[in-house]
């Protein structure tokens, strides 16, 4: 099931051209694709002009793309059963946050070239400002934060420390 980029109607009561633009996908235990999910992204990114809003720079669009796409490889390898992937988009901040069905808080593991797979969530802490994984009944929602930045904010080299909420409690790392 896949709901739609929406925002409110220009000519409803209250809009506002800084309201959030939100899409959601939800998929079967057995029906999540990276590459789709890809394409739902670059889809929803390529829809914010025709919002009225300023694109998002092609380097948080790439960043935002990688999210995506190790968060719900990591779901098919480690979390099976159903999943959903939300976005939500203000013209400052885009958040990627991917629902599954595991209790198990992820472990970012350290870089080992050695190592053949296993660096994905290293790769999602470093292109996002701030990574929160919130326990959601019977499993968890993991949400990439990215910052849009314009060409006359500092660049990423300044991102905020990543976190990750588990059971309530904050873990800073770095």
């Amino acid at each position: 099931m896949v709901i739609p980029l929406m925002k409110q109607a220009e000519d409803e009561p209250g809009w506002n051209e800084h309201a959030t633009l939100r899409y959601a996908a939800a998929w079967g235990p057995t029906t999540a694709r990276a590459a789709q999910a890809r394409r739902d992204l670059r889809t929803i990114l390529a829809h914010v002009p025709r919002a009225g809003r300023a694109p998002v720079p092609a380097s948080r669009a790439m960043d935002a793309e990688l999210v995506v796409s190790e968060l719900v490889t990591n779901v098919l390898r480690h979390a099976p059963g159903p999943c959903a992937l939300t976005v939500q988009l203000t013209s400052t901040h885009l958040a990627i946050s991917l629902y599954d069905t595991s209790p198990q808080a992820p472990t970012v593991r350290p870089p080992d070239r050695g190592r053949v797979g296993g660096h994905g969530l290293h790769l999602v802490h470093s292109v996002s400002d701030e990574v929160v994984v919130t326990p959601r009944g019977r499993g968890k929602e993991i949400t990439a934060h990215l910052r849009l930045v314009t060409g006359d904010e500092p660049g990423r080299a300044d991102r905020t420390v990543l976190s990750s909420s588990v059971s309530g409690r904050t873990q800073q790392t770095s």
